[in-house]
C-alpha cells in the first residue's frame, strides 16, 4: 500500500464525500479536529504517511488481510459473514430495558464484560445535551446506560478510543457501525504509534446499520424544529410504519422517513457492510415481526463465549432465529452489498477499480456486480 497523509485523506476521502464520520483520523493528530459535525484540518501538515490516511474505513482496505487477522480464514463469501452463532436476544434486565434499543443486547453484552473484567472501559457513543453525538467512554453500567439508544447520526466514536493515554493498560470494548469496526481492524492489522495499544482492544461489538445521518445537517434541522433540551430520544419503527419518531419529555412527534432521508451521509452508499461484518458480536433489530428482539451474530472465539455467560447467568432470553427471518437478513445483507458496487463502479467507470475495496477475488466481485 502506498503511504498517504492528511492531504491525500481530504482529497480522496473528505472532499469527495466519501467520509463516514467514523473518528478514526480525529484525536490521534492534533491538526484534525471536527467542527459543527465536520471534519477539519487546523494547519497545514506535511505527513506523508500518516495514520489519519492508513486507518481510515474508505481508504486502501484488503477486506481478505484484515479477515485473515480477525479470524484467521479469508473473506467470507457468506451475505453476513463469519457466524459462529446466530440467534434472537433480548435483556432481562428491566431498566436496560426500558433505555435500550430493541432488545437491549448491547447494554447488556457490555455491562456482563465489565463485571467479569474481560474489559475496564467501553468506548461508546453518547448525546451531549445539544443532542449531538460523539465518542464516549463509559466505565459502569450507569454511565453505560447514558449511551443507550440510538442517535442516527454518525458519531466519531473511534476518536475517544485515540484519546486514550498511549501507556494505558486499560482493557477496552468498543461499539460501533461497520465503518468504524472496519478502522478498528485495520488498525489490529498494522498497530497504531502513540496511542493505546490496539491489542488493548478484547472486545468489538457491531451494530447492524442501513445509513447515518451527516451530524451537522441534522443538527440544524432538529434546532430548527424542536427544544433541544426537550428531546429524549429517537426510533425508527418497523414496518409497516415509515416514520422517524422524536421522543420529548411532553410526548412524541412522527415525522416521514423520507423528510429525514434528505440528511443521510452521501458514503452510506457506498458501504457494502450492512452487518459489521469483523466485529466480534453484531447486533441488530430482529424486525417487525419480533419488536423487542435483537438479532445477534457471535463472530469469534470471545464473542460466543460471552453469549454463553450471558445465556448461563440468565441475563438474556435466546431465541432460535427462524429461518425466514435468516433468509431476510442475508438478502438484506446482500442487497447492500450488490448496491454498493454498483454505485462504486458507476462512480469510478471500471469494475477493476472499486475506490477503497481490495482483496476480494474476482469471482466474488462478478457475483456482488451480477444484477446489482
Amino acid at each position: 500500500m502506498e503511504e498517504k497523509g492528511p492531504k491525500e485523506l481530504f482529497k480522496e476521502v473528505i472532499d469527495q464525500g466519501l467520509c463516514t464520520r467514523c473518528g478514526a483520523c480525529i484525536n490521534g493528530c492534533p491538526l484534525i479536529t471536527t467542527y459543527e459535525g465536520r471534519i477539519v484540518l487546523l494547519d497545514n501538515c506535511t505527513v506523508t504517511a500518516g495514520q489519519c490516511y492508513t486507518f481510515c474505513p474508505r481508504t486502501y482496505t484488503d477486506v481478505d488481510a484484515v479477515s485473515e487477522k480477525i479470524f484467521g480464514l479469508p473473506f467470507s463469501s457468506d451475505d453476513v459473514g463469519v457466524g459462529l452463532d446466530i440467534c434472537m436476544t433480548r435483556s432481562t434486565d428491566k431498566e436496560i430495558g426500558l433505555k435500550g434499543q430493541d432488545g437491549g443486547t448491547v447494554t447488556t453484552l457490555l455491562t456482563l464484560a465489565l463485571e467479569e473484567e474481560i474489559i475496564d472501559a467501553i468506548i461508546s457513543t453518547r448525546m451531549n445535551g445539544n443532542k449531538l453525538p460523539g465518542g464516549f467512554v463509559a466505565r459502569s453500567k450507569e454511565e453505560l446506560l447514558q449511551c443507550a439508544g440510538v442517535s442516527y447520526s454518525a458519531s466519531y466514536a473511534i476518536g475517544a478510543y485515540n484519546n486514550i493515554p498511549k501507556e494505558s493498560n486499560e482493557k477496552i470494548g468498543i461499539v460501533g457501525l461497520g465503518c468504524q469496526v472496519e478502522a478498528l481492524a485495520k488498525m489490529k492489522t498494522s498497530q497504531p504509534q502513540n496511542r493505546a495499544n490496539i491489542d488493548n482492544v478484547k472486545l468489538t461489538l457491531g451494530l447492524f446499520c442501513g445509513w447515518a445521518l451527516v451530524p451537522d445537517t441534522f443538527h440544524r434541522y432538529l434546532k430548527e424544529n424542536y427544544d433541544l433540551s426537550e428531546i429524549v430520544k429517537f426510533d425508527i419503527p418497523h414496518h409497516p410504519f415509515n416514520t422517524f419518531d422524536v421522543y420529548t419529555q411532553t410526548g412524541k412527534k412522527s415525522v416521514p422517513l423520507d423528510e429525514i432521508r434528505k440528511y443521510i451521509n452521501p458514503a452510506c452508499q457506498y458501504c457494502w457492510d450492512m452487518t459489521a461484518e469483523f466485529a466480534d458480536i453484531s447486533i441488530g433489530a430482529a424486525g417487525s415481526a419480533f419488536p423487542g428482539w435483537n438479532t445477534m451474530i457471535a463472530r469469534t472465539k470471545m464473542g460466543a463465549e460471552l453469549m454463553e455467560v450471558a445465556k448461563s447467568k440468565g441475563l438474556l432470553e435466546v431465541q432460535p432465529l427462524p429461518d425466514k427471518r435468516l433468509s431476510h437478513l442475508k438478502a438484506s445483507a446482500l442487497k447492500r452489498k450488490k448496491t454498493a458496487f454498483k454505485n462504486i463502479v458507476e462512480r469510478t467507470g471500471n469494475k477493476e477499480d472499486l475506490l477503497y475495496i481490495r482483496g476480494l477475488s474476482e469471482g466474488m466481485v462478478e457475483q456482488l456486480l451480477e444484477n446489482s
